[in-house]
């Protein structure tokens, strides 16, 4: 069964209050079976836009990944990524 994927590009906005997401993001995400692949780091866009971080949360299976994104708790987590970053969130499905 191919594995699913939440792969995130984000540009923070307001530092300090986004560090909270950050925090709590991880437990759920974690609970839900996500292991974190990328999460910040170096990178380089040799074509096209993109937002300034990058994260890659691997899954067992895209109804996981999908799963784990939908839950009630993160979703109000996610309400702090979204107040202080601008952010582009896909859900997809492994080769």
């Amino acid at each position: 069964m191919p594995k699913g994927y939440i792969i995130a590009h984000i540009t923070v906005r307001n530092p300090e209050p986004y560090k909270e997401y950050v925090v709590k993001d991880t437990p759920i995400l974690e609970g839900h079976g996500g292991t974190f692949l990328v999460r910040g780091g170096q990178s380089q866009v040799p074509e096209g836009e993109a937002q300034d971080r990058h994260v890659v949360i691997e899954f067992d299976s895209y109804d996981k990944a999908v799963a784990a994104y939908n839950d009630p708790e993160y979703q109000a987590v996610a309400d702090i990524r979204r107040a202080n970053a601008d952010s582009t969130i896909i859900l997809v499905e492994g080769a």
